[in-house]
């Protein structure tokens, strides 16, 4: 028996066709060639679903990376693993099947906190808390399974040994399914690869070129990369050459985003302005009791007027309340308005989320989640509508086909479902820059989040993360509000109910924040936004696109090589 038939043991025992080939134990590199050759023969031999059970492993191994963890070296193991496992399996079906289970490990242990919300109202949707995180993640599983399946195929029009071509379409695969999950059935861009850069300002300012989209095609690569070291192969220079581009490629941006900082200086900010943002931590399960909510709401009042006889400020103070701060229709309410006109500062505004509904005599009734800015007379100065809905959230798809006896509803009070409003939209309030408000999850859509025919100068995003709990989630949803400031060039005012508020400059640094599960109220200082528009909010998607469609062009050559 030869040593690669040692390697590989009986002839039809490896029905995917993998290979190992030993290499000369010449160096420190070719025995852990050797080793990473065995570590991929074992992943791909295993049964299946023992090679099921790896995947999934691995992909809550990819998760440890994202907020709050920030795991990067755990991204190493689990994609080139993930990349092995297709390779090693028997046809696109079986492929399939592993992209589903990595996507099944991945998306449980990322959304594990929506069982908080259904938690919220025990009686009603308790009993689904336990499946509620894994019917998610099987949802969004097939977005995996279609990259491997994709990959799958591509592999078929390469040699054996061609890793650096299979690494690229693997990360092209990913990438694209990441970019569908963030537009497909309303879509859902929470937890996008790139986000794992949170932990370094300098790595995040490459989203101002190519997107978060773009920040995480790279990443993939990079994690991938190292399995071209388990693949065999005698073209030893080439393949160190390979697993070095990509890292000099993080280089590279690193460098570029450093220097970027650098260029930028201390945060520019709007003279005689501050932002004054409100933190009340309501527990969700008390904001919307009948005997609560006005004293929810003497609370944000009190609040506010602690921080004025705190403040010693002497410029215009616009206070931002968050999502649904205000439990009461503000615009068909006087009484309402006039108790919020006591806590304006002179010169300012309030500004908050609060319910708006038609009047009760028109038909067909309908309801918006929305922001309403409050002037020091009461009245209404500016308005908006949430126009990026959460299914089962907010509204229930497909009410008229479900059976009654379900017994099913939205997870948010209120018989009637939310209608959505027009778009994103530039409100022109007095005394601020033009203001894009944006409603909970809109903020983590990259390039859907302002006019682009009248772009703002501050995005306003409140939230409700009392949803959350204690949780990762909303760490994960603050810093979706970092990359966005960086790819629109525009600064973030967060104001959460249970925190993370927080003000953001447009190159994504906190310039003040207020944590998790904390009540009271932060000042700042307005940061201004860039002067020239970043090229992502400019071209959008197209400059990843053409950055995944330059990388297979390079890998074209490398299908022979290897």
């Amino acid at each position: 028996m030869t040593a690669a038939a040692a390697e590989h043991g009986p002839a039809g025992a490896n029905p995917a066709g993998d290979r190992t080939v030993l290499h000369r134990e010449d160096g420190g590199g070719a025995r852990i060639s050797v080793q990473l050759a065995r570590l991929r023969n074992w992943l791909v031999r295993l049964p299946r679903w023992r090679r099921h059970l790896a995947a999934l492993l691995l992909g809550m191994a990819a998760t440890a990376a994202l907020p709050p963890v920030f795991a990067l070296p755990l991204l190493i193991p689990a994609f080139a693993g993930f990349l092995w496992l297709v390779e090693g399996a028997e046809n696109p079906k079986q492929a399939a099947l592993v992209g589903f289970a990595f996507g099944l490990g991945h998306f449980t242990s990322g959304l594990y906190w929506i069982a908080y919300a259904l938690l919220t109202d025990p009686e009603r949707y308790g009993w689904f808390a336990p499946f509620a995180p894994l019917s998610l993640a099987a949802l969004f599983a097939i977005y995996p399974a279609g990259a491997a399946i994709l990959s799958k195929v591509a592999f078929r029009f390469a040699s054996e040994r061609s890793g650096v071509y299979r690494v690229i379409v693997f990360a092209a695969a990913w990438s694209i399914g990441e970019w569908l999950r963030g537009h497909a059935m309303t879509g859902f861009a929470w937890n996008l690869t790139g986000t794992v850069w949170g932990v370094s300002e300098s790595m995040m300012q490459s989203v101002a070129l190519f997107g978060t989209y773009g920040l995480g095609f790279v990443t993939v690569l990079a994690a991938a990369m190292p399995a071209v070291l388990g693949e065999g192969g005698e073209n030893r220079k080439y393949v160190i050459l390979a697993v070095a581009a990509p890292y000099l490629l993080l280089a590279v941006l690193w460098t570029g985003g450093y220097a970027r900082l650098v260029a930028a200086g201390p945060t520019q900010t709007v003279a005689n302005t501050t932002l004054r943002l409100i933190q009340p931590d309501v527990a969700q399960g008390r904001k919307w009791r009948d005997e609560l909510r006005l004293a929810n709401l003497r609370r944000d009042l009190d609040l506010t007027k602690a921080a004025a006889r705190e403040s010693d400020s002497q410029s215009a103070v616009f206070v931002i309340w968050p999502e649904t701060a205000v439990p009461f229709l503000v615009d068909q309410d006087a009484a309402v308005r006039s108790a919020i006109a006591t806590v304006v500062p002179k010169g300012g505004l309030v500004i908050t989320g609060a319910p708006r509904a038609t009047p009760v005599e028109v038909e067909p009734f309908k309801v918006w989640n929305g922001v309403v800015a409050v002037d020091g007379q009461g009245a209404v100065v500016g308005s908006y509508d949430k126009f990026h809905l959460v299914p089962f959230g907010e509204y229930l798809p497909f009410r008229a086909l479900l059976p009654k006896w379900l017994h099913l509803d939205k997870l948010t009070p209120g018989a009637t479902d939310f209608s959505a409003g027009p778009g994103p939209q530039t409100l022109h309030l007095p005394g601020l820059p033009p203001v894009g408000p944006l409603i909970c999850y809109e903020i983590i859509f990259p390039h859907a989040v302002a006019d682009e025919n009248d772009r703002p100068g501050l995005f306003i995003n409140v939230t409700n993360d009392a949803w959350f709990g204690i949780s990762s989630g909303p760490y994960q949803h603050f810093e979706s509000a970092r990359f966005r400031a960086i790819e629109e060039g525009i600064p973030v005012a967060r104001a959460a109910n249970t925190g993370i508020s927080g003000v953001i400059d447009p190159f994504g640094r906190i310039i003040s924040h207020l944590g998790l599960g904390r009540d009271g109220a932060i000042d700042s200082p307005l940061p201004r936004a860039q002067d020239r528009m970043p090229p992502y909010a400019r071209f959008g998607d197209l400059i990843p696109l053409l950055l995944i469609v330059a990388a297979l062009l390079i890998a074209i050559p490398a299908r022979r090589i290897g």
